[in-house]
């Protein structure tokens, strides 16, 4: 496995996935459940950077919801039961496995594109206008 090998790929996992800040990996980057803090409190790194958008709820559909729906389907075709039984089993475990899985699904992209340095394609002179900063 060369890609665990990777330091960087490491370091994205460990600070991505415990939400902890891409630079130092001390200090959490968030400042709430989703919310992204302004700044790390451990090494004042400025987290504007930072454009995970839709991204977190994409990798959560994909690889948490899509899965878990499976389960779904096998208790409705092997046992047939009643609806109730969903809304005890199916429903939570949906739900808690999609909202649990946004927290780490954005920490990882946020960890990405700090260690990645990324940004879109010919954005940044745009994206330092917007924001009132020196250009590259």
């Amino acid at each position: 496995m060369a890609l665990l090998d990777n330091p960087k790929f490491r370091w994205i996992l460990r600070c991505g996935w415990k939400g902890l800040c891409p630079r130092c990996g001390k200090a959490s980057m968030f400042d709430g459940w989703l919310k992204l803090a302004q700044r790390c409190p451990a090494c004042d790194l400025d987290l504007s950077f930072a454009r995970a958008d839709d991204g977190p709820a994409f990798f959560a559909l994909c690889l948490t919801a899509f899965p878990l729906t499976f389960f779904a389907v096998w208790l409705e075709v092997a046992f047939s039961p009643p609806w109730w039984v969903h809304l005890l089993t199916s429903v939570p475990i949906l739900a808690v496995g999609c909202l649990g899985s946004l927290r780490p699904f954005k920490g990882w992209l946020v960890a990405s594109q700090y260690v990645n340095k990324a940004t879109e394609a010919g954005t940044e002179g745009l994206w330092a206008r917007m924001e009132k900063r020196e250009e590259p």
